[in-house]
């Protein structure tokens, strides 16, 4: 039966700039699609996140100018500035419609992203 779950992921930019953000972005989103046999089709929408150090562009172009999720429903908003956490961090839940049971998604975690994981923020 297919239901609606989340699959999330998360990077860093190397600068605050609209090469880097889109970059990054790009490189991880192309990343879950590959780990999780994405077909734009099943994708209902996605929310992205930035750590208030990046602002030079929205991350959800790269969605829409690499992937091609034109009809996908995206927002962009800003993670809550935390003390010592993960800075130039860009975040992404994706929600799909799947037939795949939650742990069989393959969260995604690149670059200095990938303490998140381990430090527990980001579950899993």
């Amino acid at each position: 039966m297919t239901k609606l779950r989340g699959l999330r992921g998360a990077t860093t930019a190397d600068a605050n700039t609209k090469e880097a953000i889109l970059s990054a972005t790009s490189e991880l989103l192309s990343e879950m699609a590959s780990l999780n046999d994405l077909d734009v089709d099943d994708v209902a929408a996605a929310f992205f996140t930035t750590t208030p150090d990046l602002n030079a562009e929205w991350p959800a172009v790269a969605a829409r100018l690499e992937m091609g999720w034109t009809d996908v429903a995206l927002m962009c908003g800003h993670e809550m500035n935390v003390p010592d956490g993960q800075p130039m961090c860009i975040r992404v839940m994706v929600l799909l419609n799947t037939d795949k049971p939650a742990n069989q998604l393959n969260n995604v975690y690149l670059r200095d992203a990938a303490n998140l994981r381990a430090r527990g923020v980001d579950g899993q």
